[in-house]
This record gives structure tokens, C-alpha cells and sequence, in this order.
């Protein structure tokens, strides 16, 4: 297989040493925020991957500081935005949900957004101690409707799910360790170690049942997309076209101000 093309047409780069894949995210100088190129890149390579017989675990990270950045704000649809670009969406949450093989997360830096599904929808994270993690789309007046609303009941519980998704605040490692929604927060310095090491330990298992094991639970994982996705995706969409608050919000973000609602 010649994963070099991922790297030149979908900004992916992939690295396989030890049966361990290792997915950077390319976009350093967007912090590795996710346009249609690598959104489509991320999709295609983790179905290669998959059955790649030299493959038994795979590691994604981020090139330079930060982790993702989340939906590149330009150029994350085709010209032709609609309801169907939108639920398009729905194909990466669905990769990496049917991926058999290990999924581990090394987050380097801030992981936002989408960017947090990402990482949230890996098996096992590693995070830095340094890094922060958190879904934006309400600061921007957008649901979290890209996987965020799937992942995070079944990480934390829907009270505390909801305490973050309605507040959109980016949270710390420690608290994001101390909440149980990454498994393991380590050194900024050491965590491709980390990650690594336990990559290499379930690539050199039993692969049928380090695969299976690891489907199995990602049946609930399933249940639950299938009851929400569809959902946040299309409501994303509705306030991607604004009311006069969404609007508000969005000029908010993008200038990095407060926003001004009207009545307050």
C-alpha cells in the first residue's frame, strides 16, 4: 500500500514501524485543523489501515503544538454547501468507530471540536500534561453536533457532558484526567513514549481477539451514534445558516470578543 499519497493530497502523514501506524495530522500552520482534504484523508486511511496485515495498532497525533484545532472554518465543505455536504460528516465518526484495529491518541496539544472527537473517539488517549481539550461549537453558535454529543455522555455521564458541550470552555489535562475522559494524562515530553509502548503491546497480541474485544464494545459506541448523530449533525447545519443570535456568536468568535445578545 502507498500511503506516501496521503501525505501529498490530504495533508496525513503516515508511518508504520513495529506493526504501529502512526497518523500525524499535517497542518501545523492551521494547527492541524480539519479541511475536506484531510477530513476525506482520515476517513480512506483508517479503512486501508484496518486491513493492512503489518498493522496492529495505530497512534494519531498532531504535527507542531497543537493536536487539532478542529473544523477548518474555510474550505471544511465543498463550494455547494447543503444538508447532504453536511451529513457527510457522519463518514470520519463512522471510521473510526468501525476501525478494527487499536486506535490511540497521543494529544500533543489543544484538541478542539472536532479535533476532541478525534482523540475521544480512539480507544485509548494519552494526553500531554500540557495540552487542553474541549468542543467549541456553542462559543462559535453551532451544536456540537459532529460526534461531540455521541462521545461524551458515554465518557463522562450526560450531566457532566452537558455541563462542558453547553459551556464550550476548553479543559485542562488534570481535569480531563480527573473526570475519567482521557485515560492517561503523562509529560509533554514522554508521551509518544507512552503511547508507543502500549501501541506496540496490543499490535504484538492476539489480533483476533484484541480486535474483537475491542468491537464488541464499541457496539454501545454504535447504539448511541445511531441514536444522536444524525441529530447534531442536522441541527449543526440549521445553525450554520444563522438566526440573528447564531450570527452574533460567530462574529464573536471569529473577532475573539465577547458576543453582544441583544436584551442583555
Amino acid at each position: 500500500m502507498d500511503y506516501a499519497r496521503y501525505h501529498e493530497e490530504n495533508h496525513l502523514k503516515i508511518e508504520i514501524e513495529d506493526k504501529v501506524a502512526v497518523l500525524t495530522l499535517d497542518r501545523p500552520e492551521k494547527r492541524n485543523a480539519v479541511n475536506l482534504a484531510l477530513h476525506d484523508g482520515i476517513d480512506h486511511a483508517l479503512q486501508d489501515l484496518t486491513y493492512d496485515h503489518d498493522v496492529g495498532a495505530i497512534v494519531i497525533t498532531g504535527a507542531g503544538k497543537a493536536f487539532c484545532a478542529g473544523g477548518d472554518l474555510v474550505g471544511f465543505y465543498p463550494p455547494d454547501h447543503t444538508i447532504r455536504n453536511a451529513m457527510r460528516s457522519r463518514r470520519l465518526n463512522w471510521a473510526m468507530l468501525h476501525c478494527e484495529t487499536p486506535l490511540i491518541a497521543a494529544v500533543n496539544g489543544a484538541a478542539v471540536g472536532l479535533g476532541a472527537t478525534i482523540a475521544l473517539m480512539c480507544d485509548v488517549i494519552f494526553m500531554s500534561d500540557t495540552a487542553k481539550i474541549g468542543d467549541t461549537h456553542v462559543k462559535a453558535g453551532l451544536t456540537a453536533g459532529d460526534g461531540g454529543q455521541v462521545i461524551w455522555p458515554l465518557l463522562v455521564g450526560p450531566h457532566r457532558a452537558k455541563e462542558y458541550l453547553m459551556s464550550g470552555e476548553l479543559i485542562p489535562a488534570a481535569e480531563a484526567d480527573r473526570i475519567g475522559l482521557v485515560n492517561h494524562v503523562v509529560p509533554a515530553d514522554e508521551l509518544m513514549d507512552h503511547a508507543l509502548t502500549y501501541a506496540r503491546k496490543v499490535a504484538n497480541g492476539a489480533q483476533s481477539a484484541v480486535r474483537w474485544s475491542k468491537m464488541a464494545v464499541n457496539k454501545m459506541i454504535e447504539l448511541q451514534q445511531v441514536l444522536s448523530l444524525d441529530f447534531g449533525l442536522a441541527t449543526e447545519f440549521v445553525c450554520s445558516e444563522g438566526t440573528e443570535d447564531i450570527q452574533e456568536a460567530r462574529a464573536a468568535f471569529a473577532e475573539k470578543r465577547e458576543p453582544r445578545f441583544k436584551g442583555r
